[in-house]
């Protein structure tokens, strides 16, 4: 026998760790499965050779992605939005070209720019705009009619091609940008346009693109206003009304020539009405990130109330917090202790204080008291000597509070019995 013939090389350099990474973090951020049902844990039964398959055909060039499962969320205002959940191997493959192009393009992103970015959060995007509302004040609330839907394909191709010289991640973004969506009966629908929100490239893709559609453009055209962008959600901050009618026709032309439209009822200008500000507008008062910006009363460093605008949870996040606690059913859970009901709701209530108690607290308390109420009607039906007494059962909890005061989150906050 001969020598065995060296294996070819793959035309495309791809790392096996990048793949495996990859894999780790789709792991880490969990999912629900695509088109083909199959669930992380089943994906990781045979996870080497599902791994190794993978990694081959990207390498070879032979990765074609499948459709994208298509899942229908209401909107808080009425009417749908689409997301696309790729199935696991798919989410692992675009999680791969993410790592390669995101190193490319994160140095270009303009400072202003907070979504899926490594080291920013929406606090941070809430806080410098809490700022530059006391510094100027005019906001442009902008809302993009259905951005994700409507991204130009080639601009945004235009766009990456100008920030790698690995052909590989253009083709497979190609892929990925025309792969269809697959409704819950079958209906297999083509796409020509837009990215799928849900999927693992989508956000970085959505960045580049109103990187050069927005942000560039308007640092360039308008230097002197300032705004912060989290995805498409963006607020514009100008010193005159003047100013924020001139600019919002810009950007209104700007939306057009690069396929994109502002939502006509959504996009509006704000004034920035505190005690300082004299005068009134149509509208004086905006949510951005899950919070409200309005007039309110504040306390300034020396101990002083007076009425500036601040922002706080808003209603809509409000509604959806009181929502949540109904749908735990907490007195109801007679089979569990009072430890295990905190072990089970206080990771959720935690993430709710940590985010929407960042700003103006206080407007949280009213929106977890109701915890309480449910607790006490736990107690009530979980004890036989508190049922039908009402203010005993108030006496026990706000015993329990003072033995044990951290028990739950929203008792360290302060809101007790």
């Amino acid at each position: 026998m001969g020598k065995p013939k060296p294996q070819a090389a793959k035309p495309f350099v791809i790392s096996k760790w990048a793949v495996w990474d990859a894999y780790e973090k789709v792991k880490a951020n969990q999912g629900a499965a695509g088109v083909d049902g199959e669930s992380i844990e089943e994906f990781e039964g045979d996870l080497k050779a599902n791994l190794y398959k993978l990694w081959n055909r990207l390498s070879s060039g032979s990765y074609f992605p499948p459709p994208v499962r298509a899942v229908e969320i209401p909107k808080k205002a009425g009417g749908v939005r689409t997301l696309g959940v790729p199935t696991v191997a798919d989410r692992v493959a675009q999680t791969v070209v993410r790592s390669y192009l995101e190193p490319d393009v994160e140095p270009i992103f303009h400072p202003d720019s907070y979504g899926y970015r490594p080291g920013r959060s929406a606090l941070d995007a809430l806080a410098v705009c809490r700022r530059r509302c006391q510094q100027r004040d005019w906001v442009i609330d902008i809302d993009i009619r259905a951005f994700f839907d409507s991204i130009d394909h080639d601009l945004l191709l235009k766009a990456v091609s100008k920030h790698t010289d690995r052909p590989w991640v253009l083709l497979y973004i190609k892929r990925w940008l025309v792969a269809p969506l697959q409704k819950e009966d079958g209906t297999v629908v083509q796409r020509d346009r837009g990215t799928p929100q849900g999927s693992a490239i989508s956000p970085l893709l959505a960045n580049l693109f109103l990187h050069y559609a927005f942000d560039a453009w308007l640092a360039r055209e308008h230097p002197s206003v300032s705004f912060e962008r989290y995805a498409d959600d963006i607020v514009v901050h100008c010193a005159t009304e003047a100013q924020a009618q001139d600019v919002l026709v810009a950007i209104g032309e700007r939306m057009a020539q690069v396929g994109l439209e502002l939502h006509p009822d959504k996009t509006r200008i704000v004034y920035c009405k505190d005690d300082n500000r004299k005068g009134s507008h149509e509208h004086e008062q905006f949510d951005f990130l899950g919070y409200t910006f309005r007039r309110r009363t504040v306390r300034s460093r020396a101990g002083k109330l007076f009425n500036g605008f601040a922002p706080a949870v808003s209603d809509a996040a409000a509604k959806k917090i009181r929502r949540q606690i109904r749908s735990w059913r907490l007195h109801m859970r007679t089979d569990r202790s009072l430890a295990d009901l905190a072990r089970w709701v206080n990771p959720i209530v935690h993430g709710w204080i940590n985010y929407y108690g960042h700003f103006y607290k206080s407007r949280l308390y009213p929106i977890l008291r109701p915890i309480n109420d449910y607790l006490n009607r736990w107690a009530q039906q979980k004890y036989k000597r508190l049922r039908g007494h009402l203010s005993r059962t108030w006496r026990w909890l706000e015993g329990v509070t003072r033995r044990s005061p951290a028990l739950f989150a929203h008792w360290r906050l302060g809101v007790v019995p």
